[in-house]
């Protein structure tokens, strides 16, 4: 257990990027927030948006000036998330910092659940978020079944879970001052995985990592299936570029899209040299599992249960395959990196 030190004032940071369509629904979201608003800043970091999010931004600072004790609006021209999260911890002011994805929507108890559990004696905290959609086509639906199946997406402790525990990973977490000074920033040259590295750094300071079903928030699934397959392919990438970074902060569920691939490569190599059969068998046992767990995720949600959940086994295909690719392709830049580090370039994926 932490620190039972009353809390005073909540920082809370979002950080985004051409998020113009979603800023407004999370700003309003804060508004509605039980704990006392005279208690609260607002961290807005605009990450070099080409839509409308920093006038968004800017004019939120200006109409509201008595909504919070605080909102300020910071620039990270960086771009990426770890430079824009970085922006907000060097500025925020509260004895808490709070994390909120700027795709996301939290309840009005959000920021007093959060506050609650710390004066509780926790030092670090977060809860459930599942994926959610507004107005999703049934085509949607199947897809949101898939992210929300841990054999689509992952077995991440806060996807969902409805008893408190100690995890190695937090979405959406509050964190005492005393944590993020004894952690500090974020590591930049992660563009993906940086919260993985940085609950990872948590952990190694000694602090614990605590999940309470009480502290909910939902994050916007990707609404195409072309976005989800480019999200899995990046998460995958940024997996395989972070093994010759910080390979202890990641978990083996990580590595199984990786394994997959390089199954698939290996029986038809088998194929094409000695026999077909492996790789028949495999296909076979592989497809009939993708089936019976589509079915499986079919009957735990009936409400998005429809016709095009036909197609979910190949779904689950799709994102597997997406990111083992990512994963070796991170892999393979990773390794270039190392062995040629003169040649790096500056970017984000």
């Amino acid at each position: 257990m932490g620190s039972a030190e009353p809390v005073g004032m909540v920082s809370v940071g979002v950080v985004a990027r051409n998020e113009e369509a979603s800023l407004p629904g999370l700003l309003a979201d804060l508004e509605a927030q039980a704990f006392p608003h005279e208690r609260m800043e607002l961290l807005l970091v605009d990450s070099a948006s080409t839509d409308g999010t920093r006038r968004l931004m800017d004019d939120y600072a200006r109409e509201n000036p008595g909504a919070f004790a605080r909102v300020a609006v910071l620039d990270n021209p960086r771009v990426f998330q770890a430079a824009g999260w970085n922006r907000a911890l060097a500025a925020y002011s509260g004895d808490v910092f709070i994390r909120i994805d700027a795709h996301a929507s939290v309840p009005p108890d959000f920021v007093a659940a959060n506050v609650g559990v710390l004066e509780g004696g926790e030092d670090v905290c977060g809860g459930p978020r599942p994926t959610v959609l507004s107005n999703p086509s049934d085509w949607q639906k199947t897809l949101h079944l898939a992210e929300e199946c841990a054999f689509g997406s992952s077995p991440a402790a806060y996807r969902n879970g409805e008893a408190g525990r100690e995890v190695p990973s937090l979405f959406h977490g509050a964190y005492r001052r005393c944590v993020t000074e004894a952690v500090g920033p974020m590591n930049e040259e992660l563009l993906r995985t940086e919260d993985n590295d940085w609950n990872y750094r948590v952990r190694q300071a000694g602090y614990r990592l605590w999940f309470d079903p009480s502290i909910r928030s939902e994050q916007f699934a990707r609404p195409t299936l072309a976005k989800m397959l480019k999200q899995k392919y990046g998460n995958g990438f940024w997996v395989g570029r972070t093994v010759f970074v910080q390979p202890k902060c990641l978990q083996l569920h990580h590595f199984v899209p990786l394994a997959f691939v390089l199954g698939v490569v290996l029986m038809a190599a088998v194929g094409l040299t000695l026999s077909w059969v492996p790789f028949a068998v495999c296909a076979a046992l592989y497809l009939l599992l993708c089936i019976a767990l589509a079915a499986k995720a079919c009957a735990s949600s009936p409400e998005e249960r429809n016709w095009t959940a036909a197609a979910l086994p190949f779904v689950f295909m799709g994102i597997h395959l997406s990111y083992g690719v990512g994963t070796v392709a991170g892999l393979v830049s990773g390794l270039f990196r190392k062995l040629f580090p003169k040649r790096r370039v500056q970017g984000a994926l």
